[in-house]
């Protein structure tokens, strides 16, 4: 083995919100990457629309930067429990990772998460405890909080040989100590040449390269990124591709890329502990393959991930309004556009079923199966999606089912709310941390089912200000059963469009999701019921004309808003005999049976299953 003493390579990892793409985009100004001149927008990282609009890193990204004499490759990665996949494949190309912790909320079950992969690998860690300008900043504590999940993660002793920086990502600078304010990023630069140690690779020998993730070229075809293990590749050069089952494909490399600052720049040549963008021609290329030399060829170990922990049904669009707003999707091309999906993300998986026009889709989580139904729509395509279900397994003869780890910051008034709904749901009380600023810690145990939902009533019990994070705690027997969903739904009888003479008389009913004129069809949802049944509603009811006049003939009808949920919000609302369906200009909840003579309107049946 030998060193490539001028590199470093790099993750960041975090949880959701603690800052890391914002630290990338000082670090990529401060390096140079960007000239003067040159317009740069925050969060340069995120480059999804998806990514833009929620806020949120969704996909792993890589770049480079050269600070002195040494180049910096890094990989930012994504923050949230449900992208989790995406984090333990790009910990497989770096010899160190930057655990960034809000100096406020300290490390919540995400920071454990990517912790607890990182150690496993035996990267060397950097902690930087990042926000410490915030008004409720608790450096002192979050420090100890972190270093006492570092004792209980840690297997070895040099686990816990790691320096601490504190820092502000959001305005540039860290610092070795905790009461001095630096005015660049410089020490955090020192720090990684200093402690993360040079790729430990085999600069002879033959080629070994391990596929960690996928690209698209309209031009070149499906593109190969990872990290170069041994050896040199080159362009022209003969490869063999070695993937599941010792399957090989022989190819030949026809163009070899390096990243510099966020561009990727073709070179000739790229050599060991670099992390390359090799374009090879072949199309059947996945996650986990190994890329090497046609003369010794020789596969380095699979990528391995935690397995999904949720799955939901997807089917071909039947409603009677489909192929009207956006391209119907055949039981074929579907298939296609969730293999896609799982070909890129290593922690999805697509199985038929007995029906050829449903698949199921597993996933770690509602927000990760929201994403590919959303990048659905944006191809202009249309599906319906049923409710997320745990994926459990047997033991010993026992079905057993995953307990997660939740953890709660609400406002102390609305503590009793909160532990009401999760007591409702099967969840047991762990932990409470009253702090200063007039917000609580509360620690659950709780069946993973019994998060499934509760996402929105959450948010509606904290008014908006809560969060919310968990991470799996292990596999128990089933606690019960329970509804997730306490009302019933509204459900149109017949087809039309909605007028606003029957929604003025429906709006006593329960909360309405259709606004006037909107097309709706029999068995399509329209709305809450302010009961736990189910009800059946005319809701294009029109005022008949005749030459009498009451009282109150010359009133207007003055209707609320409706309620508009999100793909999201639809997946935690909708119970087991419903679908959401899914097209580019609409979200709509249906029922699986559409005729209301061949309904029960009574809900109480599914608590005693």
């Amino acid at each position: 083995m030998s060193e490539q003493l001028n590199m470093r390579n790099i993750a960041i990892i975090a949880h959701v919100d603690h800052g890391k793409t914002t630290l990338v985009d000082g670090l990529l100004k401060q390096s140079g990457t960007f000239s003067e001149r040159e317009a740069v927008s925050d969060r340069v990282m995120d480059s999804m629309d998806l990514e833009r609009e929620r806020g949120i890193t969704i996909a792993a990204k890589n770049c480079s930067m050269q600070y002195k004499d040494s180049r910096i490759n890094i990989v930012d990665t994504p923050g949230h429990a449900d992208f989790g996949g995406e984090v333990e494949r790009s910990l497989m190309m770096v010899d160190g990772a930057i655990l960034l912790v809000d100096a406020a909320e300290g490390p919540l079950p995400q920071t454990r998460f990517v912790l607890q992969k990182a150690l496993a690998q035996n990267i060397s860690m950097i902690l930087v405890i990042n926000k410490v300008d915030r008004p409720d900043a608790r450096v002192a504590e979050v420090e100890e909080e972190v270093h006492d999940l570092f004792l209980e993660l840690s297997s070895h002793d040099d686990h816990l040989d790691f320096p601490t920086l504190y820092a502000s990502g959001r305005d540039g600078w860290a610092s070795r100590t905790a009461d001095k304010q630096t005015d660049s990023l410089s020490d955090l630069f020192d720090v990684v040449v200093e402690h993360v140690p040079p790729p430990r690779v085999s600069a002879d020998g033959p080629l070994q390269m391990l596929v960690n993730n996928l690209s698209y070229s309209s031009y070149l075809g499906r593109l190969a990124i990872g990290r170069i293990e041994r050896g040199t590749i080159s362009t022209n050069q003969s490869i063999v591709l070695l993937g599941e089952n010792n399957n090989s494909t022989p190819s030949k490399v026809v163009k070899v890329f390096k990243y510099q600052g966020l561009n990727q720049v073709e070179t000739e040549e790229a050599g060991a502990g670099e992390i390359v963008i090799v374009a090879t021609g072949i199309d059947t290329m996945h996650i986990g393959d190994t890329v090497a030399a046609a003369s010794d060829p020789e596969a380095l170990p699979r990528i391995e991930v935690d397995p999904p922990t949720v799955n939901v049904e997807v089917s071909v669009n039947t409603s009677p309004l489909a192929g009207k707003e956006g391209t119907y999707l055949t039981s074929r091309k579907l298939e296609e556009f969730l293999k896609k999906e799982a070909l890129n993300n290593v922690a999805l998986r697509v199985e038929p079923t007995d029906s050829p026009e449903v698949f199921i889709l597993s996933a770690r989580g509602e927000l990760q199966v929201s994403i590919v139904m959303e990048n659905l729509r944006r191809a202009g395509g249309e599906c319906m999606v049923g409710r997320p279900k745990v994926i459990t397994q047997v033991e010993d003869g026992v079905e057993k089912e995953p307990v997660e780890h939740l953890v709660l910051d609400v406002p102390d008034p609305s503590v009793g709310a909160v532990t009401e709904k999760l007591s409702l749901r099967k969840g047991r009380m762990t932990g409470m941390q009253n702090f200063e600023n007039g917000r609580t810690r509360v620690e659950f145990s709780i069946p993973t089912r019994g998060l499934l939902g509760y996402r929105s009533t959450f948010l509606t019990d904290t008014k908006g200000e809560g969060l919310m994070s968990s991470y799996f705690a292990g596999w128990e027997e089933p606690r019960g059963a329970f509804l997730t969903r306490l009302n019933g739904a509204l459900v149109a009888d017949r087809s039309g469009k909605t007028t606003e003479y029957a929604l003025g008389s429906l709006e006593a009913r329960g909360k309405l999701f259709v606004a006037v004129g909107e097309p709706v069809y029999e068995g399509m949802v329209i709305g809450e019921h302010s009961r736990d049944s189910n009800l059946d509603v005319n809701a294009i009811r029109e005022k008949k004309l005749t030459n009498m006049r009451s009282s109150g003939a010359d009133e207007a009808v003055k209707l609320a808003p409706p309620t508009r949920m999100g793909l999201e919000g639809c997946l935690d609302w909708i119970d087991d005999d419903e679908w959401i369906e899914v097209t580019p200009v609409s979200i709509r909840v249906r029922k699986r049976i559409l005729a209301a003579n061949m309904r029960h309107v009574s809900r109480k049946e599914k608590e005693k299953k």
